[in-house]
């Protein structure tokens, strides 16, 4: 169970991770992936996640594994398991083939990975969620008008704002401040 675990937890990173990377123009592109080979022939440009999909592979293996041990187990008579080879032949596969991918997921992927600040800066500010933290300065009927219409012109909330003339740059750049949003307490109060 144990191997089977860390196997789902690793395929669900490695699939975070190449989602979080797809792009440039049709996917979330926040981070950006070590290039470990040539791309598609028939995508010029493209980036192939190979080590997150090396690890997707594993974690599928190491699971048919899981479900061989299982089914062996249950053949199990008494104190004799006539089963145990296989039993032992996929746990060991299993160790084996996550150790060598954990390795070369790491070294070869994650401690390349880059944050794309400038498209988590555009999301981030396309985002219409941030009109929440404009309640305390212009009350939440506007802030919620802010959002809407931020949302239905695409526009960040910041340039509604100033369309509106609601806030000047200063309050706007005090009250949108993004990394006092992920700290705790209440904006305003300090």
């Amino acid at each position: 169970g144990a191997l089977n675990t860390l196997a789902t937890a690793l395929l669900k990173i490695a699939n975070d991770l190449r989602h979080l990377s797809s792009g440039p123009t049709s996917g979330l592109g926040e981070i950006k992936l070590p290039v470990i080979q040539p791309g598609s022939s028939i995508m010029p440009g493209k980036v192939n996640p190979v080590q997150s999909e090396q690890v997707m592979m594993v974690a599928t293996q190491v699971a048919g594994n899981h479900q061989t041990i299982t089914v062996a187990n249950t053949h199990g008579n008494f104190e004799l398991n006539v089963m145990m080879p296989v039993m032992a032949r996929a746990m060991l596969q299993s160790i084996g083939l996550l150790a060598n991918s954990v390795d070369a997921f790491r070294s070869k992927c994650v401690e390349g990975i880059e944050a794309d600040r400038e498209r988590c800066r555009e999301l981030l500010e396309l985002n219409p969620s941030i009109a929440t933290a404009l309640n305390t300065a212009i009350g939440y009927d506007k802030a919620s008008e802010v959002a809407k219409t931020a949302a239905k012109n695409r526009e960040s909330v910041r340039t509604v704002v100033k369309k509106m003339d609601l806030l000047t740059d200063d309050e706007l750049d005090e009250y949108l401040d993004v990394r006092r949003m992920t700290e705790p307490g209440v904006p305003g109060d300090e």
